[in-house]
């Protein structure tokens, strides 16, 4: 193997000196700039991601924040409009109450002054009764018909007692 023989080494590491600093002044000049402009292009992009992420992410929260903002701004006006809405109905109920509380009183005193008016009558009645009843009596009794004054006047005497 020629790579064994002593006498060739000298121009062999000659060679091998010449082609290393060829290629380590190739890799110097061409190769290395073009790796460290791509490792600073992906580390401006990496930092550009960064900072949009981190944009988008303040984005998100001031947009759950203005969410949160208007979400408890509509259920402070549902819970104000359900309250004004059951403040109105019960004015009205309480008013067709009052209406009606009203009408029931009507149609009681009316009915107070019928069942007075009916009462007054069955009396007058007990008390016809009583003096027929009466005037009946005494005619069996002592077998002629007193006047229906005298008659009237004992009965209504006998009932104050």
């Amino acid at each position: 193997m020629p790579q064994l023989d002593f006498s060739t080494w000298p121009p062999q590491l000659i060679w091998l000196a010449i082609t290393f600093l060829s290629l380590y002044f190739i890799m110097l000049r061409v190769a290395l700039p073009r790796i460290a402009t791509v490792l600073e292009q992906r580390r401006d992009r990496v930092a550009s991601d960064l900072d949009d992420a981190a944009r988008m992410k303040q984005e998100t929260e001031d947009a759950m924040r203005s969410y949160e903002a208007a979400l408890a701004e509509a259920r402070a006006k549902a819970h104000a409009l359900a309250a004004e809405n059951r403040e109105k109905l019960k004015a009205e109920f309480d008013r067709q109450r009052a209406a009606v509380d009203k009408e029931i009183a009507a149609q009681t005193a009316q009915a107070e002054e019928r069942i007075a008016a009916m009462k007054n009558a069955a009396l007058a009645e007990v008390d016809q009764a009583a003096v027929e009843t009466a005037a009946a009596i005494v005619q069996a009794l002592i077998g002629s018909k007193p006047p229906a004054k005298d008659i009237a006047a004992a009965v209504k005497a006998a009932m104050r007692e």
